[in-house]
């Protein structure tokens, strides 16, 4: 019966597979490359076609195991990869895939090494090698409110990433249906929320609460306790079970536990991860700027806006030098706390 169940699955994930190659060669390489249409149009009618094409060509490859994808990387061999059927199918697929994203991305060398783009290039590259220090003391202003409003947005999701973590570790969660169905709650609504960029998030505080710092600190916050969160739960998750049974044997309370038996052990990593977070959240608080989340990212905006490069230079190299400075600072401090 598990047998059977981890072909259907194989299968069901060749049939994306195939579909997606058949939906590729069709609309990329017939349409776009063969029969030179400029502007594609996606119809359901077409990817019911190349579904049905998909499950076919799976079903077909599937009847002899060394073709079928997913399950010709589970089957274990002495045979070098380049040799093995389903290796190749995948490096089709890879190729496929390559061919798509220059369709997508719109990739063009002509377009880059043209006259008209070099000569712009060359104008923003020499406004930006000569910086105007005329707005510095500004600038440096804007700088130390990006450090410390990363630096707040760390600080306030410590203790919210370190309480979930607990709740969404596997192999502290699975004593009863009660603690399951909370490690799946927390699971997904972190999941979730890490996987809404902190851009946008930045733009939701921002019509919440205002333009600023605030809005900024209150997007990095809330993203930052997502990804502690599951930092925090995968290093609780892989934590030494002996000490924890040995306190249970004494008859102790889940809470004793978790503080004697598993804190001492995920300590360290923590305070790893979270100044690590840190430095993420430095780099980041530039980015959200770039919305209205405060910094030195709302005057790199302004003055991009208004194509005030020699502005827009000085900035750069601030930006530089911050994250230079947290990356080095970051680096050394998790050298010493291992």
């Amino acid at each position: 019966m598990k047998e059977n169940g981890k072909r259907l699955k194989h299968f069901l994930f060749d049939v994306l597979l195939w579909t997606y190659a058949v939906t590729s060669l069709y609309k990329i390489i017939y349409q776009n490359y063969i029969l030179q249409v400029r502007y594609l149009e996606y119809h359901s009618q077409e990817f019911i076609f190349c579904l049905i094409a998909g499950a076919i060509l799976s079903f077909l490859f599937s009847l002899i195991p060394q073709f079928s994808i997913f399950q010709g990387f589970s089957h274990k061999t002495n045979t070098p990869y380049l040799k093995r059927p389903y290796f190749i199918l995948f490096l089709f697929i890879l190729i496929i895939t390559f061919i798509n994203g220059i369709h997508f991305s719109q990739f063009s060398l002509r377009e880059f090494f043209s006259e008209s783009g070099m000569d712009g290039a060359k104008r923003i590259f020499w406004s930006l090698l000569h910086p105007n220090f005329d707005i510095l003391g500004e600038s440096l202003k804007a700088a130390v409110e990006t450090v410390f409003m990363a630096f707040m947005a760390t600080a306030l999701a410590i203790p919210f990433s370190f309480i979930l973590s607990f709740f969404a570790a596997k192999n502290l969660t699975r004593s009863s249906l009660f603690f399951k169905i909370i490690y799946t709650s927390a699971r997904f609504v972190l999941n979730g929320t890490r996987s809404i960029e902190p851009l946008v998030w930045a733009i939701i505080f921002s019509v919440w609460v205002g333009i600023g710092p605030f809005a900024g600190m209150l997007a990095l916050c809330l993203h930052s306790v997502a990804s502690l969160s599951k930092l925090y739960s995968e290093q609780i998750e892989n934590i030494n079970e002996g000490p924890l049974d040995a306190i249970r044997s004494t008859g102790a309370h889940p809470v004793q536990v978790i503080w004697f038996g598993v804190v001492p052990q995920i300590i360290l990593p923590f305070l790893s991860f979270t100044i690590y977070r840190w430095d993420i959240n430095v780099r980041m608080a530039t980015v959200i700027g770039l919305v209205g989340g405060g910094g030195i990212g709302t005057m790199l905006m302004q003055y991009q806006g208004t194509a005030r490069w020699n502005e827009v230079g000085l900035l750069i190299i601030i930006i530089a030098l911050i994250v230079w400075a947290m990356d080095t600072m970051s680096s050394k401090i998790r050298e010493k706390i291992k």
